[in-house]
């Protein structure tokens, strides 16, 4: 079983990667592989809602949308992790999900996912609830912890200190780790994924 994590930080080695690896050793310890995937600091297209989509995903290859969506389709699990600007994701892991999500959504069905925020000091809670959406509307389990899935500090020693913190990115590790065994008990037991219906693309615009 692998976690394929996302550093939705143009610092790769910053808060939100420092917060990742504290998740991810939590998952090695459970016997569970990962892999940090870095957006990096390059530009990022908006999705135009072009609709060309390919079997790849994106048609456009000049960012790394393309071959995270490869590696998430053979991933278990996931953790997206966002550094927090004006109480709102970054925009570059916006617009890199945004595309992610709408050529390759099916990647991600049934695969529980979490999202972990890091800020100086607030702003958090919303960037999850803007994060966490993109698993409502693909079927994915979310993952919590005994806390919000937050750190705070202003560089990456200072998220060390953040002790409630730093206990509830090990806590995500523990329940992910969790759900995928018994995710994974469940397939040698026989048990199905769900049945869901046709989707149906309505909008409130009556006659």
């Amino acid at each position: 079983m692998k976690v394929l994590m996302l550093n939705g930080s143009s610092n790769q080695e910053g808060c939100t990667y420092t917060a990742l690896t504290e998740v991810a050793k939590v998952l090695e310890t459970e016997g569970i592989e990962y892999e940090i995937f870095q957006i990096g600091a390059g530009p990022i297209r908006d999705c135009i809602g072009c609709k060309q989509c390919t079997v790849d995903g994106c048609m456009f290859t000049d960012d790394g949308v393309n071959e995270f969506i490869k590696k998430a389709k053979e991933a278990d699990g996931f953790v997206f992790g966002t550094p927090v600007y004006y109480a709102h994701p970054s925009g570059r892991i916006l617009s890199f999900l945004d595309r992610v999500f709408y050529s390759s959504g099916a990647a991600f069905r049934f695969k529980p996912a979490a999202v972990i925020a890091s800020a100086r000091r607030a702003g958090t809670t919303a960037s999850l609830d803007a994060l966490q959406k993109y698993f409502g509307i693909s079927q994915m389990p979310t993952v919590g912890s005994t806390y919000w899935n937050m750190v705070h500090g202003n560089k990456a020693e200072d998220v060390l200190k953040d002790e409630e913190g730093i206990q509830t990115m090990h806590n995500i590790g523990y329940n992910l780790a969790w759900m995928l065994k018994c995710f994974e008990a469940g397939k040698k037991c026989g048990i199905e994924l769900p049945k869901s219906q046709k989707k149906v693309a309505t909008n409130f615009i009556r006659n």
